[in-house]
């Protein structure tokens, strides 16, 4: 079992590959790590470190992913955030290449673009997102913000989102959207749901909406989904205990009082009949 992740990379705190990696390692997946950015922490903390990668590396250690024969041994690729246009291009002829390679290969596009309104990527990212890794993914994993971006469409209940998902679900790949971070209309107060559109039916997973928020739960969500899937399990399934795990982790760290996640040890929820 084995899972290609591409994105970010922090020496402190859990964003990107540095949630993701270890919560993938510890639900017992393999996994190869690639980098797109190098940085000390998130930007939320008052100074900031590194660089996004340049591209030339991020092109060269794609290539060594290939090299080694990754391609054929993994269920699952995982992208998640780009750090620059020009990587973005090149993880996408990544991206294609591996699908071309590997026919079943599961390719999960975690758009990571924006979120609260705001886009804080790059310019010309987007683009690549929508007109390329979109189009080549099987499962998609937007926030709420980002779906209605990508789609066009705002969401505002049940019916707008099976709308919003069906427009992603209309490119080549897609069989499957699970939009984070969600409230809707009918979504209980004192809630935040997830909710998975596969098959037209939609699947919601609430929990309660903790006074916390901190940095990179939607890429451990991620990263969850793509061990599951790698292990075999079901798309709701996979959601689900992924969800679970997540609620747990943003508990403790609620009782630590600190501000990134408490992952170390990862809870490993039970499964349900």
């Amino acid at each position: 079992m084995l899972v290609i992740s591409i994105q970010s990379q922090v020496v402190h705190g859990h964003v990107g590959n540095s949630a993701a990696a270890y919560a993938m390692q510890a639900e017992g997946v393999n996994v190869a790590a690639v980098p797109t950015t190098l940085l000390s922490n998130h930007p939320r903390y008052p100074s900031l470190h590194g660089r996004v990668l340049e591209t030339e590396l991020v092109a060269d250690l794609l290539k060594g992913v290939e090299e080694r024969g990754l391609v054929d041994e993994a269920a699952v690729l995982v992208t998640g955030y780009l750090g620059s246009p020009g990587n973005a291009a090149v993880i996408a002829d990544f991206v294609e290449r591996a699908l071309t390679r590997n026919a079943e290969l599961v390719y999960l596009c975690d758009p990571v673009i924006g979120d609260d309104g705001r886009v804080y990527v790059a310019d010309g990212i987007l683009d690549v997102v929508r007109h390329r890794l979109l189009p080549a993914a099987r499962l998609t994993t937007p926030n709420q913000f980002e779906l209605e971006l990508l789609s066009g469409l705002a969401i505002a209940d049940t019916q707008g989102l099976r709308a919003a998902c069906a427009a992603l679900a209309g490119t080549d790949r897609i069989d499957d959207v699970v939009a984070t971070g969600c409230t809707l209309s009918d979504t209980a107060e004192g809630q935040v749901e997830t909710i998975l559109c596969a098959d037209g039916q939609v699947s919601r997973f609430a929990t309660p909406r903790l006074p916390i928020r901190p940095y990179g739960t939607g890429d451990l969500l991620t990263g969850l989904i793509a061990a599951h899937l790698a292990k075999g399990e079901a798309i709701e399934a996979a959601v689900r205990l992924a969800v679970d795990t997540i609620f747990a982790v943003l508990v403790r760290t609620q009782d630590a009082g600190t501000a990134e996640m408490r992952l170390v040890p990862l809870p490993i929820p039970t499964r349900k009949a």
